[in-house]
Formats: C-alpha cells, sequence, structure tokens
C-alpha cells in the first residue's frame, strides 16, 4: 500500500514537473514577415519585382515555418531558391529572389540575423531563476521519492 501512495505522488509530481519545464506558448515561431537570410544579415521580401539582375550571390539552404536556423535560411522560400544582385544596387541594400523561372521579387536588407530558438528567454531573469529553483526541489523530492519506492521495496522482499 506504501508502494502506491509513493508511486502516485511520484505520477503527480511527474505530471507537474513536465508541464512547468515546458513552456506553455507554442514552440513554433511566429512571423512578422517574410524574409530570407543571406550572408548573416535578414532581406524582408517586399512586392517589388525587378528584372535587372546582375549575378547569382547564393540560395536558400535551410527552409522552415516553424523554427529558425543560420545560414542561408528562409521561412517563405523553398532550399535551392537562388538570390540575385541586382544591377545598380549594392546588396548591402537589396538583393532579388528568384520566384518564378525568369521572375525576381525586391528584398530589403533588414538588419543582421540572429538565430533563435523556442526556449531563449526561457530562463532568464528574475523569473528564469525562480523556474531553476523549482525545478531543482522537484528534482530532489522525485529523488527522494524514488530512493524510497526501492528502499520499500527491497525491504518486502
Amino acid at each position: 500500500m506504501k508502494i502506491n501512495k509513493y508511486l502516485h505522488s511520484f505520477v503527480i509530481l511527474f505530471l507537474l514537473f513536465t508541464s512547468f519545464i515546458c513552456p506553455s506558448k507554442p514552440l513554433a515561431t511566429t512571423w512578422a514577415f517574410q524574409f530570407v537570410v543571406w550572408q548573416g544579415y535578414i532581406y524582408v521580401i517586399s512586392d517589388e519585382y525587378v528584372s535587372e539582375i546582375d549575378s547569382e550571390i547564393g540560395q536558400v539552404t535551410k527552409y522552415s515555418d516553424m523554427e529558425s536556423y543560420a545560414g542561408n535560411f528562409s521561412n517563405t522560400y523553398k532550399k535551392g531558391t537562388k538570390y540575385y544582385s541586382i544591377k545598380g544596387i549594392s546588396t548591402e541594400e537589396a538583393i532579388a529572389i528568384e520566384e518564378t523561372a525568369g521572375g525576381y521579387i525586391k528584398a530589403y536588407r533588414e538588419s543582421e540575423y540572429e538565430v533563435r530558438s523556442a526556449f531563449d528567454g526561457f530562463f532568464d531573469g528574475q523569473q528564469g531563476s525562480i523556474k531553476i529553483s523549482v525545478l531543482s526541489v522537484f528534482g530532489v523530492i522525485a529523488v527522494i521519492l524514488i530512493y524510497k519506492i526501492i528502499k520499500n521495496k527491497r525491504v518486502k522482499r
């Protein structure tokens, strides 16, 4: 009977622990705009089409509408979509993205790109310290409960 009591306590503690450690917000990223990343900078897709293309400068190496990645990443265009420089415009200002064969859309350079994960900020600041402390207490209690369950099993044998 004591084992069931400890096991019941452990299951409740485990459920509390896992619900606490997992963020309540969805892990999918919500994007404010469509973009591509090239050479460490984010380029926001405009609604302007361009025809004066200069040369190919790169391509999308990773696509996801759920997570951020390093490299030539995009939340809009599939892997392999090509980037081009635009005649008369510096790549520090804008680049062209090939949407269709012969159809290019302009993307304006916004800022440096930082890869962010869904857990960024989860353990930051004072609330982060509280979360870590509570998780530590839960961990210690879980270890004690497991120890008591194992000890009780050995005594009964």
